[in-house]
């Protein structure tokens, strides 16, 4: 046991971003002689009213407001809107240190992150990393949704409020409220006390242009008595791929 005990594992959270706003655009509305890219109907507004200190949008008699779409199609409505598309990532926690493992009890930490996208067809956010590595081991990653258990090597995510094997994690989260953002849990990231974690999967996603959406990843570490001791070093990438 005393191998074991000098176990130590430093999570380190990094990012990376993928998007191509160049292949999306906004829809361009033509005749035969004139083109209108972004079209107006109210009485009026400005999109930035500044003062030597401080700057607003303004808006009055706006005609409609929010989004809306068919199947081939979508449309913002509003003053305060651009044909600019984009994708935004944040993360809010970058260095965790776990301290020493044991085999009694499974360990776990959260990290968070979260995304936005707009003018976009979805998201994906997918994990790069492999898993926890002590020079040529690495902790076993499990290849499907598993339970925690004590004493058997196991590496694995979800992005779930969980209760087992401790009450820990959050499931993800729309900011201000869900009529705003649309972002879930990935398929085998997405049930609650089980974990799982492949390196390429995608843990999180959206179908549609989504506003901001928190995510909480939670992590479990599991070893067992021939796991080789020493420092665990986990740099976790994630990768958000927007879709036009």
């Amino acid at each position: 046991m005393g191998r074991l005990n000098i176990k130590r594992l430093l999570l380190l959270l990094g990012l990376c971003l993928l998007a191509w706003p160049a292949m999306a655009h906004a829809q361009t509305l033509c005749s035969s002689t004139y083109c209108a890219t972004e079209t107006f109907f109210g009485t009026g507004g400005e999109l930035n009213a500044c003062s030597t200190s401080y700057c607003s949008k303004q808006s009055a008699g706006e005609t409609a407001v929010g989004k809306a779409g068919s199947t081939s199609f979508g449309i913002q409505a509003g003053f305060n809107t651009t044909d600019a598309p984009f994708l935004e990532f944040g993360l809010n926690n970058t260095t965790i240190n776990i301290g020493n493992l044991s085999t009694s009890a499974a360990t776990t930490t959260t990290a968070t992150f979260y995304v936005r996208a707009y003018l976009a067809s979805g998201y994906n956010v997918i994990t790069m990393s492999d898993p926890p590595s002590n020079g040529s081991h690495n902790l076993t990653g499990l290849t499907s949704p598993t339970a925690s258990s004590a004493g058997t090597e196991q590496f694995g995510i979800n992005l779930k409020a969980n209760t087992s094997p401790t009450t820990f994690g959050a499931d993800p989260s729309q900011y201000p409220d869900s009529t705003f953002g649309f972002g879930f849990a990935a398929p085998g990231y997405d049930t609650q006390n089980v974990y799982k974690y492949v390196k390429n999967d995608t843990i999180a996603k959206s179908n549609s242009s989504s506003g901001r959406t928190d995510y909480t990843i939670s992590y479990i570490f599991n070893i067992a008595s021939t796991t080789p001791a020493g420092t665990y070093l986990f740099t976790h990438d994630l990768v958000a791929v927007a879709t036009y």
